[in-house]
C-alpha cells in the first residue's frame, strides 16, 4: 500500500490502521528523535499489536529537536507563536503538498468547497506571521475562494464591519474565522446580526484576557455576531491536519486524523471512552515529522470518534494561535 498521498483516501477503520502500522514502521527506521523515544520507553514496533499501543511523541519534542524522516533541506518550517523567552516549537517540512491537500480536504468534508465562500479572517496577515501554519492555511483557502473581497481584517473592525454586512445583504456564505480575543474585540465595538455568516474561533484567550469556558465565550459571540450557534478549529503547529466543531463543543477528525486520550498519572496507557485525559493525535497526513504526538491538552474522547477540549496541562506553557496578535 503506498502512503505517499494516500492518506486522503482513507474509507475504513481497517485503511487507517494499515496506514498506522506502515507509518510506525517508517519513522521507526527512518526518524532519529522517534526511534530514541521508542526505544527509551521499550515499545519498538515489534512489540505493537494495535493502535491504542503506539508510542506517542511527546510535543514538547519538537521545541528541543528536529522531528523528522528525512536529510534534504526543509521547504518549509513552520513555528508556533511563544511567549518571552520561550523557545517555540518548529515544524520541518520536505514540502507543503501534503499539508495544503490535507487542509483542502478537511475543509471540504465539513463546508464544501472553498470557492462556495467569501473568506473572511481576523488574523494577521502572512507577511507579519509568515512561520504560521495557521496562517499559511488560511492565505490558501482565501485564494481558493476566489473573491476579492476575501481577505485578512484584523487592523480593520470598520472595514469589516461593512463589508460583512453588504455580503449578508446578498445573501452571500461568509466565513469569518480568528482568535478568540480578536472576534470578542470586534463584537465589543461593532454589534451585528448576520443570517449567512459562519464564525469560527480558533482558540482561547492565551492570556490576554480573562479565560473564558467555552460554553460563555460561544455565547458572548453568538451575542455579538446575532447567529446561532459558533464553530471552533482545533489545530496546531506541529499537526498537518484540522478537526472541527460544528456545535456543542465536540470536534470531528478527517479520515486519516483519530484523537485518543492518555492517562494523566500513567501516559503510556490509553483511557476509556468519556474520560477525562491528556489528548493524543493520530495525524496521517503528518508523514514527514511524527504521524503520533502526545499533545499537552486535556480533553475526552467519545466512542463516535467525537472529542472535547477541556484544559491543558498545569505545566504546560501558554501558547497557541491566539497569541499571534500580540507579539
Amino acid at each position: 500500500m503506498k502512503l505517499n498521498n494516500y492518506f486522503y483516501n482513507i474509507e475504513s477503520e481497517k485503511n487507517f490502521e494499515i496506514a498506522c502500522f506502515k507509518l510506525l514502521s517508517r519513522h521507526y527506521n527512518s526518524n532519529s528523535v522517534y526511534r530514541s523515544y521508542c526505544d527509551l520507553i521499550n515499545k519498538p514496533p515489534s512489540s505493537i499489536n494495535s493502535i491504542r499501543e503506539i508510542p506517542f511523541l511527546p510535543i514538547s519534542f519538537f521545541k528541543t529537536h528536529k522531528v523528522k524522516r528525512f536529510s534534504e533541506k526543509s521547504k518549509i518550517i513552520f513555528k508556533s507563536s511563544r511567549t518571552t523567552n520561550k523557545t517555540p516549537s518548529q515544524h520541518f517540512l520536505k514540502n507543503t503538498i501534503d499539508y495544503k491537500k490535507s487542509f483542502s480536504k478537511s475543509f471540504e468534508l465539513f463546508y464544501g468547497k472553498p470557492s462556495d465562500w467569501v473568506i473572511l479572517a481576523l488574523l494577521p496577515g502572512s507577511q507579519e506571521r509568515k512561520n504560521s501554519s495557521l496562517i499559511y492555511m488560511v492565505s490558501d483557502l482565501i485564494k481558493q475562494s476566489n473573491s476579492n473581497v476575501s481577505g485578512f481584517y484584523l487592523d480593520e473592525f470598520e472595514k469589516l464591519y461593512n463589508v460583512l454586512l453588504d455580503l449578508d445583504s446578498k445573501n452571500q456564505k461568509t466565513i469569518l474565522i480568528g482568535v478568540s480575543y480578536a472576534l470578542l474585540s470586534f463584537i465589543e465595538m461593532n454589534k451585528i446580526k448576520l443570517k449567512h455568516t459562519t464564525i469560527i474561533e480558533t482558540g482561547g484567550m492565551k492570556g490576554k484576557r480573562k479565560e473564558l469556558i467555552r460554553n460563555e465565550l460561544h455565547e458572548k459571540l453568538c451575542n455579538g455576531f446575532g447567529v446561532k450557534s459558533i464553530h471552533s478549529e482545533y489545530g496546531m503547529t506541529e499537526l498537518l491536519s484540522q478537526a472541527y466543531s460544528i456545535k456543542n463543543g465536540l470536534f470531528e477528525c478527517p479520515p486519516w486524523m483519530k484523537v485518543l486520550s492518555r492517562e494523566i498519572d500513567d501516559p503510556l496507557t490509553i483511557c476509556e471512552f468519556g474520560q477525562m485525559g491528556g489528548l493524543n493525535i493520530i495525524d496521517l497526513a503528518n508523514s514527514d515529522s511524527c504521524p503520533f504526538i502526545a499533545t499537552e491538552d486535556l480533553g475526552k474522547v467519545y466512542s463516535d470518534g467525537r472529542f472535547e477540549v477541556l484544559g491543558r496541562f498545569d505545566q504546560a506553557e501558554i501558547r497557541g494561535c491566539n497569541l499571534m496578535v500580540f507579539n
